[in-house]
């Protein structure tokens, strides 16, 4: 993949933002026949339009992407405002294959392209999800065995919940495949940080966990919070969540979870993810300096493994970063220029990010064409 480009837009005439995001595009050859499209929520209902007005006005005719309440683009975030973000590459008809909706399992992946796999031997696919389809977590873990490794992240919208890949769908999750000869690099940045140690689940049932370490639950997450906010319970607990450790990481790595109850009569805590005792467990916070240091972490480690500026990104940042956790400005996309050079780049802001096997939570995930 090569010729990458990017354009961005905003207004609140799609049509409009589409005029404008092609002009910038400049020229296109016959060769650009991959393109990403990342629309804001209230734009939702027209997102199989805006494909197709792309189509005609462009030689690109499969288009990628779904919609978010954030969108990104190079060095500028658009947040809770009406934009689009565009970008389109020069691919070789072998590089790639769309990925159709997958709403229990893989097999319509192989249905439709088992030849091409056995051809091209991919290794990344680009995803987008329907947070509201339950089956999206086994479907994630399933595309990941059969091909090695999920990037992406879930719908984020007040309204429809589309996706695009090819053809516009909702339930499930759909994208496109990048054959093995696409040399890609991905990072993720988490956006908490540990307040506590790693424990040990005790007695739970489903999400309801009663003990940790054998004590009752709640006293141990007060004890992680802190004497002066266990004072204010209620209010302190909005920016405190559960992380759950990735088994076998050799970075620390963890998956946080909402925590949906707490009752103080009963010293129980429910996390938003079914628990079995035994478990490890953390608590975190939301923090922006811890944010803002592993995102600066995860842009080193990129650069390390890449050879002058990329030709081109697509970053997928959680509905709760941005402006929320880093300030107005779009910090996020403006570090990332400052650390790996100017290149196209486009995104949004996810209901639930996706890396390797695994859906995330308040995580930037960042994905580079080198």
């Amino acid at each position: 993949m090569d010729d990458i480009r990017a354009a961005h837009a905003g207004g609140a005439d799609w049509r409009a933002a589409a005029a404008q995001c092609v002009e910038k595009l400049g020229p296109l050859t016959p060769r650009h026949r991959l393109g990403f499209v990342y629309a804001a929520d209230r734009f939702a209902g027209e997102l199989g339009a805006i494909a197709a007005a792309l189509s005609a006005a462009t030689p690109v005719q499969d288009w990628v992407g779904t919609v978010g309440i954030g969108i990104c683009a190079t060095a500028r975030e658009y947040f809770d405002e009406p934009a689009l973000a565009v970008m389109v590459a020069a691919a070789e008809p072998e590089e790639y294959r769309l990925l159709p909706n997958l709403e229990r399992d893989t097999r319509p992946m192989k249905n439709a392209h088992w030849q091409w796999i056995e051809r091209a031997h991919p290794r990344v696919a680009l995803v987008h999800a329907d947070p509201r389809a339950e089956a999206v977590p086994g479907v994630i873990a399933g595309l990941a065995d059969e091909i090695g490794f999920a990037v992406g992240g879930l719908t984020c919208s007040r309204h429809e919940f589309p996706q695009l890949a090819g053809a516009v769908s909702e339930g499930g999750v759909s994208g496109v495949l990048f054959a093995g000869g696409v040399v890609l690099a991905t990072g993720l940045s988490q956006g908490c940080a540990p307040i506590g140690p790693t424990r040990r689940v005790g007695e739970c049932a489903g999400n309801i966990v009663a003990e940790i370490d054998e004590r009752p639950a709640l006293e141990v997450l007060k004890e992680d919070m802190g004497a002066a906010a266990a004072r204010d319970l209620p209010r302190s607990a909005l920016n405190i969540h559960a992380a759950l450790p990735v088994p076998g990481s050799d970075t620390g790595d963890y998956l946080v979870r909402n925590l949906t109850g707490i009752d103080p009569q009963r010293g129980l805590v429910a996390i938003a993810a079914e628990m079995n005792q035994g478990d490890p467990i953390l608590f975190v916070r939301r923090d922006r300096a811890a944010a803002e240091q592993d995102l600066s972490r995860m842009l080193r480690q990129l650069k390390g493994r890449t050879k002058g500026t990329p030709k081109g990104g697509i970053y997928v940042s959680c509905v709760a970063r941005g402006p929320g956790l880093f300030g107005e400005g779009s910090w996020e996309t403006r570090k990332i220029r400052a650390e790996l050079g100017e290149f196209p780049l486009v995104g949004f802001f996810a209901n639930g990010e996706i890396s390797h096997n695994r859906l995330y939570g308040y995580t930037g995930v960042l994905t580079l064409f080198l």
